[in-house]
This record gives structure tokens, C-alpha cells and sequence, in this order.
């Protein structure tokens, strides 16, 4: 038994093992009888060399130490030995120590399961030690315990991907996620009798209580939280209740608690956290979402300064422009934050990913899920952005212990500069921050002096040497393009055919599939089933009618953020809401006629509320009231139809055909294929882009609708819908704090023009078919499909540094442009300036560069030749072609 005490004594016991599938039997040579078996407490202990041993005691004493070893045996060979996380005031522990954790977003249905494995591993290579998701209830469960984990929503998988590439993974179960999805929660939640959201009400308790339980228990089943030996270090429980919890009362505190207790009763054996919630129940975790998180306090003091939301960007609106958030204001927010006592800081997003389907909520989000983050759309590198929050990263974790472990103190330097020093035994190490919005700051520290640039934090991991700051970017830039599909020999022209949406067959007739004496909410009759609802009814007039002879006009108010209007089979109109004013008048000229009128309204949703207090009551559809109004000078005279018998039909016939699949047996038609007609399907054949680039169709003169490749629903598209033509800037400034509107581009232009088109989604021998549905009116002949590269990549590198350029598995063809002195200008304008150095720096790029896929580069004066540039600090600008 020395061995044995041995084990003990050095050891430190912190939780159980899974003995799922361990026997308890003893050797043949050892009786079985139950005086003779051995109880199994389970208890893992851990090892500074990382090895993990059961300790075993015994519940009888009638087993000889063969047995014993023989159990140890198996237990080390058979147990999933457990990573123990928890925590303490400072930081998230992993097997007893603390961690630096620096986490990224990537939403596994916001790409596709062949991406997954790519996306995660530039993660890893990104410097990043976890990724974090959402699970999305409304997409996992669209109709109640009805529940899809197929292709992009394999959870599993996803899961196992991150575990395959060596990742943790943080798991925010939720079970709201705002994430500008669809909708919060499933429609038909919203439809059950005496419902009520985020509160107290027993109905809603018992539909999260279910789903989240369904969650965990899929989870374990799989032996994917750390406990068990998995990569999930972390647990969500509700999400940015705190930001909307007053109009709840007392009832929100209470939801609160059952939801903390709920948590905890599921016994994942990882800590559990609550984002944007001050008012967080223990052991809940408080952590912070938004822009700059560095002033964030934990509402406990033994709770770590976690940054669960990194915002690297902001989301697109349709008839918005692309918001962009600069590379130096994310990278000094993240140095401010850990500068500041931080340990764990998640990017929201990470990947930007594609709102497919109809996963886009809002209301009106685009189907690109862009958020200027590190991976694009596309999983493309986002450069400068990416590598230059690796080489942040990479400084971080070289500083973990200090970190960690270290003591903090301050100094204040005035004018909103200061130094932090982390003190070991060890060593130490120190953060520089300038917070001022204008002003370089000098900071004269231990007999050195240092410069800090305005907003920007300076890292010295030994409080001596600078190893980074946040404004001071040495990695290159990437210029992506889009090139035409090569496959094809004519790329630009595409053979369409057509067929009209077919609405005869209920139109004339004024009836639906249900009907009623009042109008409802959409979500309430369409049960989220579709984006489209049609509200019919009719109304009779005689001959002697007052309103006969007289000019009319139909009124309607309307909540549906896209109406058009019939009267008698005629298009009188259509109307949309602007500037997320979602409740407007739409009011046209009609004519009615004597006897049967039949009024036709077509309400057509663009995602639906997914935050604020009570969003789920925020009405949606034609809610009224409508009138009919007869005018002849002064007189008026209106009629209400509010209470009228209103028929209700969900979806159009087209998307209950299928007429998106291949396999589709409609007619469609090649003769005079018709331009700016509303509501008409079109279908055309086009071959795989060649090579492995990411692929996007150009959907350039269409209006609004939805597209499909070979069945696959590629999502919304609204390119009439055009942003306004002011607040662009061609260069923006990061010094400040950002804000969603400070830096945008893409003033008068669609919001969105290319959409994503994944590889797995083609075939690549053969023909794929594309098939639009166009709502509005538009122009296909223009549509083609291309592909997204680097295009040239650039760099502005200060003297003593070293930049890599590489064109992302393409070689580089061409030096366009290099000056080492004092060069000016922004990638693809770059000018030369009043000093450059003596040896040609084209030439010597040109030799150490070209046909290679990336090239580094020292910068030195030596190299370059000395530049007299008059004190002015030497840059080397660069402009490579791929």
C-alpha cells in the first residue's frame, strides 16, 4: 500500500471520475462474493505531471492487493480522467491553476459542418484556446418537440470538432440567445396559451426547463463537458437578462433564481455563467458584454473578470451601411481589459458566418453575418485583424503566471495614462495604457522612458523590453477580391427560365385555410412556418351604396415590415418599413365596384423581434385598423373592416411546391423571360467554380427574395433596399470609443450585393441549379457567380520589425509597390515620400518574395540602406501582388 499513501499524500482530491465503464469484478483467483468487492469512491487526483489516479477505498477488507492493483489498472486505462475547472476571484482554474483563456465565437449554423474543422483551426492558429457558441432552441426545435440536429445543426459534432482540434469549448445553452437570430425563442413558445417570457410563468419554466435539460443531457451522453474528460470548460444560463430585467419586477429576480437553481440542479461539473447580470445568483458567474469591458467589476469577490462578449464589429440592417470596427480599438480594448485584472476575454463574433434559411432575425438582419471579425463570411482570414490579436495573444499567454498569480499595482501618470505592474517572485510584468483620445504620452518608468501612443496600451512582459502595443500593427493587410467563375465560358450570361407565383387558386376566391372576425398577429396564425401570410377578405357594395360613385381609398396599419396590396386581382401598392419604424400607414387609391370586392393583403416578415423587455409581444403582421374611405369634396365617409370575417392563408404555393428543388416536376418556361416582374420564380444551370476559393453569386439588379443553390437555401436578399447615400468615411480614426455608427462604408449602395455560397453545397462534376424567388421585381440577366481571394496584400512596417507577407495558399506574383523612409498613403495608394532609403527596395522584395506563398521581412536600416528622414521614425510600406 506505499504506493498507494504515496499517491494520496502528494495529491490534492477535487472531484469524481465517470466509472460508467468500469467493472467491479475482481481476478478469477479472488472470491466475488459482495465480502470480497471493492466500493469505488471515484476521486481524481491531480499530479503536477499532468497524470491522474484514482484513489480507491475499500468497503470490506477482504480483498488482497492483486485486486487492488488489478482495479487501479483498469480504472487508469478505462476512466475518462476529468479536466477540473472552477475558479477563484482571480481567474478560471484549470486543473488547479489559473488560466489566461482567450476565446472566440464561431456559430456552428452560421456555416456548414465541412467548414467547421478550417474555421476551428485558424482559431487555434489565431492563438485562441477555446470557442464559443450559442445553442439555438428555435432553430433545434421549430415545432414543439419536433427537434432537427441535422447537418449544420449537428451540436455534437461541432463539439467534437473543437475537442479534435485540442480546444476548450464554452457552452451557452441559454436558453435565450439574442444573436440577432430569428427569434429569441421558437414562435410557437410565443403561441402557447398564457405564455409569458423570461418571468416566473410556469408554462415558460417547464418549455426551458425541458430544453435545456434535453441539451445537458446530449452533452453528457457524449462525455463532452470537462468534467467527464470533454472540452466544455463553461456553461451559459440565460443571456443579457440584466439589460431588460426592470419592467420584470420583482417577478425578474425570481427568474433569475429559478433559472440559477435550475443550472446547478443539472450537475455539469463545469461553472456556470450569466452574462450582463449584475444581479447573479451564486455560483452563477457574472460576466460582461460590450465594446470595452475593462471597468467591469464582478458582483463577487470570488467571481474572475470574465468578457464573455468582445464586440469586433457590429451586425447589418438591410438599407444600412457596413459598420466596421478598427483592428487598434479591439486590440486596445482586450490589453485595457487584461491591463486592468481581466483573465478571460470571448470575441463576439469570431467567425462571421451566414444567416442561411430563414435564420436572420432583428427584425431586418442581413444575411451575411458580418461583424468585421477576425475569420470573414467566407472563413477567410480578416487581416490585419487576425494577426494582429494573435501577436497579442501570443504575449498574453507568455505572461499566464504573472497574470494570474502576480501582485497588481498602479500608477497614475495623469492625463489618462497610467502603468500596472504584476508582480511574482518570479519576475514582473507591466502594461503602458494612453487613454487620452489625442495625445501621445511619455512614460518615464524605472530609468527608461517609453512613448505610448494616443489610445493605445503598450505590453512589456518583463517590464524592460516592448514587446507590443495595440496601435503599432506589424502584420500585413489583405486586399480580397472577387474573380469571375472560370468554368463557365461565358460567366456573365446565364440561361434563365420562369414561372409566375401561382395565386389564382385562393386569390379570386378570397379564401384561406382558416377565418376569423378579427385580424391577428402574424406570428399567432403563420406559427413562424413562413415569412408570408395573406389576410383576405371581401366586402360587397350596391349600387345605391353611399360609397358608389365617390373616389375611394384603402387604409391599412400595418406592423408587417413588407405589405402589398390587391384589390379585386389588381397590385394597388406596396409599402415597407424604414429606419426600424415598424409601425406605418399605407394608403392608396382603390376601386371598388358594385357587389362582390375582394381585398387581398399580403404581409411578408423579415426575421422577427429578438430583444427588449417583452419582445415577444411586439405585434407583427396587419393588427389594424383598416378602412375603406370615400371622398367626394368635403365629405367623407369611412368604412371599418377591422371586424370583418378576415380568411387567413400561411406560405405561397411556390414554397409549398418545392419549386427551389432540383428535382422539381413544375413547367417552366424559356420563352420571353420577363424583367421587373413581381412575384415570379426563375431557375438557370451553372458549373462549380474551379479550385478550393470560397464562392459567391452576385446577385446585382435583383429587388427582394430568396435564393437556393441545388435545393440548399442560401437566404434573403433585398438589394433594392439601398443605404443612404451619407456618414461613409474613406479612412477612420481608432483613437476613441467606438460605437456601432463611427466608422461605415458602402454609402448609396445595396446592403448586401454577394452571397455566400459553400463548397459543400455544389456539385463539382456536373450541373447546379440556382433558383430565385423574386418578391418585387428584378433584372436576373445580371446575376453570375464568382469567387472570393486574396487579392494583394499589404503592410506599413515601423524600422526594427519583422512582417510576413503571405497571399493564403496562393504565391506572391509581384512587389507593386515598397519605399523604406517616410512613405505615405493607404493600401493601394501608397506614395512615396520625402526620404527613402539607398538600396531599392522593390528589388530587394521582388528577390526574397516572389512565387513564394509568404516571405519575411526584417526591417532595418541596413537592409534598406540608411534614409536621412530627419528624426521621423522609418516605415516600410509594402503592396504585394497574390
Amino acid at each position: 500500500m506505499d504506493f498507494i499513501d504515496e499517491i494520496h499524500q502528494k495529491s490534492t482530491t477535487v472531484t469524481i471520475c465517470d466509472l460508467d465503464r468500469l467493472s467491479t469484478k475482481t481476478p478469477s483467483s479472488t472470491s466475488a462474493s459482495p465480502q470480497g468487492r471493492i466500493k469505488l469512491f471515484g476521486t481524481i487526483l491531480y499530479q503536477k505531471n499532468r497524470y491522474f489516479f484514482l484513489y480507491l477505498s475499500l468497503q470490506f477488507s477482504r480483498v488482497n492487493m492483486a485486486s487492488l492493483r488489478f482495479i487501479l489498472c483498469c480504472v487508469l486505462v478505462n476512466c475518462a480522467c476529468a479536466t477540473i475547472v472552477s475558479h477563484d476571484g482571480r481567474a478560471i482554474t484549470i486543473d488547479g491553476h489559473r488560466r489566461v483563456l482567450l476565446s472566440g465565437s464561431i456559430h456552428y449554423p452560421r456555416s456548414t459542418p465541412e467548414m467547421w474543422p478550417d474555421l476551428i483551426k485558424k482559431g487555434k492558429e489565431g492563438g485562441l484556446d477555446a470557442i464559443e457558441t450559442y445553442v439555438f432552441w428555435n432553430a433545434h426545435e421549430p415545432t414543439r418537440r419536433q427537434y432537427d440536429f441535422s447537418g449544420k445543426l449537428d451540436l455534437i459534432r461541432f463539439l467534437k470538432t473543437i475537442q479534435d482540434e485540442g480546444l476548450y469549448g464554452v457552452l451557452r445553452i441559454r436558453p435565450y440567445a439574442c444573436a440577432e437570430g430569428i427569434t429569441g425563442f421558437p414562435v410557437w413558445l410565443h403561441n402557447m396559451p398564457g405564455m409569458v417570457f423570461r418571468t416566473t410563468n410556469k408554462a415558460f419554466m417547464d418549455e426551458i426547463q425541458n430544453f435545456t435539460t434535453m441539451i445537458v443531457d446530449m452533452v453528457m451522453k457524449e462525455k463532452l463537458f470537462a468534467s467527464q474528460g470533454g472540452p466544455i470548460i463553461l456553461a451559459q444560463i440565460e443571456n443579457e437578462y440584466g439589460n431588460i430585467m426592470g419592467p420584470y419586477g420583482e417577478a425578474g429576480e425570481s427568474y433569475i433564481k429559478l433559472c440559477a437553481n435550475m443550472a446547478q440542479a443539472l450537475n455539469v461539473g463545469v461553472p456556470w455563467i450569466i452574462c450582463q447580470q449584475n444581479y447573479a445568483p451564486q455560483p452563477m458567474l457574472n460576466t460582461c458584454n460590450g465594446f470595452y469591458c475593462d471597468n467591469f467589476t464582478p458582483n463577487n469577490l470570488n467571481t474572475p473578470k470574465m468578457w464573455t462578449e468582445n464586440w469586433t464589429g457590429w451586425f447589418k440592417q438591410w438599407g444600412g451601411k457596413n459598420p466596421h470596427r478598427t483592428t487598434e480599438d479591439v486590440a486596445f480594448s482586450v490589453a485595457r481589459f487584461f491591463q486592468r485584472g481581466g483573465t478571460f476575454n470571448n470575441y463576439y463574433m469570431y467567425h462571421r458566418g451566414t444567416n442561411f434559411d430563414r435564420s436572420a432575425g432583428g427584425p431586418y438582419i442581413t444575411t451575411s453575418y458580418d461583424y468585421d471579425a477576425p475569420l470573414d463570411e467566407y472563413g477567410n482570414l480578416n487581416q490585419p485583424k487576425y494577426g494582429h490579436l494573435k501577436q497579442l495573444h501570443d504575449v498574453l499567454h507568455s505572461m499566464e503566471k504573472t497574470l494570474t498569480y502576480g501582485n497588481i499595482s498602479t500608477i497614475d501618470f495623469g492625463n489618462s495614462a497610467s502603468a500596472t505592474i504584476y508582480t511574482t517572485q518570479e519576475g514582473y510584468s507591466c502594461f503602458f495604457g494612453n487613454g487620452n483620445e489625442n495625445s501621445d504620452a511619455t512614460i518615464s518608468f524605472r530609468g527608461e522612458s517609453y512613448v505610448v501612443p494616443a489610445w493605445s496600451v503598450t505590453i512589456l512582459p518583463d517590464c524592460k523590453t516592448e514587446a507590443y502595443n495595440t496601435a503599432k500593427i506589424t502584420t500585413q493587410t489583405s486586399m480580397m477580391v472577387k474573380k469571375p467563375n472560370e468554368a463557365e465560358d461565358d460567366p456573365s450570361t446565364l440561361k434563365w427560365s420562369w414561372r409566375p407565383e401561382n395565386m389564382d387558386n385562393f386569390v379570386l376566391r378570397g379564401k384561406g385555410e382558416s377565418t376569423n372576425t378579427q385580424l391577428f398577429d402574424q406570428k399567432v396564425v403563420s406559427n413562424d412556418q413562413s415569412d408570408y401570410l395573406w389576410y383576405m377578405t371581401t366586402v360587397k357594395f350596391r349600387k345605391r351604396d353611399p360609397f358608389m360613385g365617390k373616389n375611394m381609398s384603402l387604409r391599412v396599419n400595418s406592423t408587417a415590415h413588407v405589405l402589398r396590396v390587391f384589390v379585386n386581382g389588381k397590385h394597388i401598392g406596396n409599402q415597407h418599413a424604414e429606419n426600424e419604424k415598424f409601425h406605418y400607414v399605407f394608403e392608396k387609391d382603390a376601386k371598388f365596384k358594385s357587389g362582390r370586392n375582394v381585398i387581398f393583403l399580403l404581409s411578408i416578415t423579415v426575421g422577427l423581434q429578438n430583444y427588449g423587455a417583452f419582445f415577444e409581444s411586439v405585434p407583427v403582421g396587419i393588427t389594424g385598423p383598416i378602412f375603406i374611405i370615400g371622398r367626394n369634396g368635403d365629405e367623407i365617409i369611412v368604412k371599418d373592416l377591422s371586424s370583418h370575417k378576415w380568411s387567413y392563408k400561411t406560405g405561397l404555393n411556390g414554397f409549398e411546391n418545392k419549386l427551389f428543388k432540383t428535382e422539381s416536376p413544375s413547367k417552366w418556361s424559356f420563352e420571353s423571360v420577363p424583367l421587373n416582374r413581381t412575384m415570379t420564380w426563375y431557375k438557370t444551370t451553372f458549373k462549380a467554380p474551379l479550385g478550393n476559393d470560397p464562392v459567391v453569386v452576385d446577385l446585382l439588379g435583383l429587388g427582394k427574395g430568396t435564393a437556393w443553390v441545388n435545393g440548399n437555401n442560401i437566404g434573403c436578399y433585398w438589394l433594392a433596399f439601398n443605404s443612404s447615400s451619407d456618414g461613409c468615411s474613406a479612412k477612420c480614426n481608432y483613437r476613441g470609443a467606438y460605437y456601432a455608427e463611427k466608422y461605415q462604408t458602402n454609402c448609396g449602395e445595396p446592403t448586401q450585393r454577394w452571397y455566400h455560397v459553400p463548397r459543400s453545397f455544389l456539385i463539382t462534376e456536373g450541373v447546379n441549379t440556382l433558383v430565385l424567388f423574386e418578391e418585387m421585381g428584378g433584372n436576373p440577366s445580371l446575376v453570375n457567380f464568382q469567387t472570393t481571394r486574396v487579392g494583394s496584400v499589404c503592410a506599413n512596417v515601423y524600422e526594427k520589425n519583422v512582417i510576413e507577407l503571405s497571399c493564403d495558399r496562393k504565391t506572391i506574383s509581384a512587389i507593386k509597390f515598397a519605399s523604406f523612409g517616410n512613405s505615405d498613403g493607404n493600401c493601394g495608394s501608397f506614395v512615396k515620400g520625402t526620404c527613402e532609403g539607398s538600396k531599392n527596395a522593390v528589388d530587394i522584395l521582388t528577390k526574397e518574395c516572389i512565387g513564394k506563398e509568404k516571405c519575411s521581412i526584417d526591417v532595418t536600416a541596413e537592409k534598406f540602406g540608411v534614409p536621412d528622414c530627419s528624426g521621423v521614425a522609418r516605415r516600410l510600406p509594402i503592396e504585394a501582388i497574390c
